[in-house]
């Protein structure tokens, strides 16, 4: 045998590139019981090309093509998901239709040593959502170089050149904002100009109508307020001078009171809609959750992780933050529909979205912050214990938000997973449904899921009324239904009453939180009561200041 510059090889097959000059790839087999050595059993391989690197594992090698740099695998088809290796196939060459490994990392290229070409990116690891993985390089001085993206397809516009360490990113052109982006949309400003003018001469004469008929109007009472009336007196006449002529303008005296009930605008701490969600850069987010670090981590579900951050302004908020599953699965058009009703979507009891950030495959969601975390912390978590003024206050405006969800937004939108640890406490203490979902006019029955939605409130009402976990395998029955709503029903809910929690004077107002808990939970969907429903409920044992 002669030289060999690189061997590889695993369970007692073993290939090696011959240091001759020609690289070519030697394979034997140290396991042959008809043989005494290596090199007794050598053979040459005629069918593989030459190779500049090789690797192997069980059952199984991979080269790496001198000429094209390519990988080469033989032996098997490789390491499959379930093993966390590697699977090698040819670039170049067409796979059947039905082949689709279940990866769980693909690299996009070959590691590099030096900068990125014109019209390449250096690609970034952390889009592959690896909390552990920082690089797909071992040296910190090679990077993979991938190849820019050029145009944006039909409804985007370039809102991010291509740079040596991010590509180019596309945003619908319904969130252009200024003229820069104008032209590439200009088809769409251009059938609303036709729209305009389509329907122009119809709404000028429709102007000239009630132009004509305002002024007549003005004429006619004008006339009748400055007509002398014999019967009437000097004072008389000058005070309907002064109030019939300007009925409706307001004037320097008192101003109708507003209704404090009344709930016409959102808090101070809701930013007004904004129409457009702010766009954050990725680099942006990095920084204000320190690279997405675990002591940053506020949580975590089937969307992804999520962080808490501060923005350079100050602000703080929080970073939801899509794991690679979510990414999948959902395509850019089906993001960019969810960001506009999510948009749109603002109420005082619910956590609004502040922003996103779509660079780099990513799919960043930014909402307000809730300074005093979960429901369920307080109730279960050790945090401090919540009065029994501050639990009916929260049902309250839980039960509005969800409200607003099921009954003001168009489409409606269905929760399907509402407890206790989804309704975050902001920092005056108030209730906001978090992590709600999105209902699609393609999904099932949307009475069914709301009534869903109202079961689950009901369980969170018996949390708020009795301290006691939705499940909780040291108590029997463990499902807090089946214990505290037979007692309801027999008309014992004092024996559900929270324990720990003192005891109002009047207990009048938790029995009804009881009942109105039992409405909820009702085992046919349709005899339960609606969210709008319970919200009234509510509001009025707020309301009755039996405890408030």
């Amino acid at each position: 045998m002669g030289p060999i510059s690189a061997s590889s090889g695993d369970y007692g097959l073993f290939c090696a590139i011959d240091a001759s000059g020609k690289q070519a790839v030697i394979c034997w087999d140290a396991n042959n019981s008809s043989t005494s050595s290596a090199s007794t059993s050598l053979h040459y391989s005629t069918v593989l090309p030459p190779m500049a690197a090789l690797s192997g594992g069980e059952g199984f090698l991979c080269g790496i093509l001198s000429n094209t740099s390519q990988a080469l695998c033989w032996d098997s088809s490789g390491i499959r998901e379930g093993d966390l290796v590697l699977d090698c196939w040819f670039a170049n060459l067409s796979s059947p239709v039905d082949y689709d490994p279940p990866l769980q990392l693909c690299s996009p290229g070959l590691c590099t040593a030096g900068a990125c070409g014109e019209g390449m990116f250096a690609f970034n690891a952390s889009l592959l959502n690896e909390p552990d993985l920082t690089s797909l390089c071992v040296r910190k001085d090679l990077r993979i170089c991938s190849p820019c993206g050029l145009n944006c397809s039909e409804g985007f516009f370039p809102s991010s050149l291509c740079t040596s360490d991010a590509d180019r990113i596309c945003t619908p052109c319904s969130l252009c904002q200024n003229s820069s982006c104008g032209d590439i949309c200009k088809l769409e400003s251009l059938r609303g100009t036709r729209k305009i003018k389509r329907n122009w001469d119809q709404l000028h004469q429709l102007f000239l109508i009630i132009g004509s008929a305002a002024s007549g109007f003005f004429l006619i009472l004008l006339a009748w307020c400055l007509l002398p009336r014999a019967a009437v007196a000097n004072n008389e006449e000058g005070e309907k001078k002064r109030c019939c002529l300007f009925p409706c303008v307001p004037g320097p005296g008192p101003r109708p009171v507003p209704d404090p009930n009344a709930d016409q605008h959102p808090p101070a701490s809701v930013a007004p809609c904004p129409g457009v969600a702010q766009i954050f850069r990725l680099s942006e987010l990095k920084d204000a959750t320190n690279g997405f670090k675990e002591f940053n981590e506020l949580g975590r579900g089937s969307y992804g992780f999520v962080y808490k951050a501060v923005l350079a302004d100050g602000r703080p908020v929080a970073v939801k933050r899509a794991n690679a599953a979510t990414i999948i699965h959902t395509n850019s058009r089906d993001f960019e529909t969810e960001l506009e009703i999510l948009c749109n979507v603002r109420h005082s009891n619910i956590v609004n979205l502040l922003g996103y950030c779509a660079e780099m495959g990513e799919r960043l969601l930014v909402y307000e912050y809730m300074p005093h975390g979960s429901l369920h912390d307080h109730l279960h978590g050790g945090l401090s214990t919540l009065n029994w003024t501050l639990r009916l206050k929260i049902a309250m405006q839980a039960a509005k938000g969800l409200e607003y969800l099921h009954k003001e937004v168009v489409p409606p939108i269905v929760h399907r997973e509402v407890k206790s640890s989804k309704i975050l406490l902001d920092v005056d203490w108030g209730a906001r449904i978090a992590d709600f979902g999105l209902l699609t006019p393609s999904e099932r029955d949307i009475a069914a899921d709301m009534r869903m939605d109202v079961y689950g409130f009901g369980v969170v009402l018996l949390e708020i009324l009795s301290g006691r976990k939705a499940y909780d395998g040291d108590c029997v029955p463990p499902d807090i239904v089946d214990w505290a709503l037979p007692q309801i029903k027999h008309g014992k809910a004092a024996a559900v009453i929270d324990r720990y929690a003192a005891l109002p004077r009047n207990v009048e107002p938790l029995l009804k939180l009881a009942d109105i808990a039992e409405l909820a939970l009702r085992e046919e969907p349709n005899k339960r009561a609606s969210m709008s429903d319970l919200t009234v409920l509510l509001e009025q044992l707020v309301k009755d200041g039996l405890i408030l």
